[in-house]
């Protein structure tokens, strides 16, 4: 079974910075088409950045010029590296593929927590 695994994630203060890696097992995505999201507390999942097949990258607005998305290779699908890290940046962060229709099952995401 196709299996997503987030991690990288902790406490970082503010200001600071984190590295997280998406890698997948037991299969593969269907399409190069990727993306990473986060769910904060009591919130809707949301985008944060999309990697295209052509390798743009896009980021949401909120972490645009902060944060920065790359595609990795085999078993490491990819990477986000976060900077200048906000409080409002605290969620549980996930990858997959970016339209629904190519997404494998959810992974359980890896916890970004940012305070003083």
């Amino acid at each position: 079974q196709v299996q997503l695994v987030e991690s990288g994630g902790g406490l970082a203060q503010p200001g600071g910075s984190l590295s997280l890696s998406c890698k997948i097992s037991g299969g593969s995505l269907t399409s190069n088409d990727m993306g990473w999201f986060r769910q904060a507390p009591g919130r809707a999942r949301e985008w944060v950045a999309h990697i295209a097949p052509s390798g743009r990258v896009d980021y949401s607005m909120p972490v645009k010029g902060r944060f920065a998305a790359s595609r990795g290779d085999a078993d490491l699908l990819m990477t986000l590296h976060m900077s200048a890290l906000k409080p409002e940046d605290t969620a549980v962060y996930f990858c997959n593929g970016w339209r629904q229709s190519d997404r494998v099952p959810w992974g359980q995401g890896t916890q970004v927590t940012v305070s003083s």
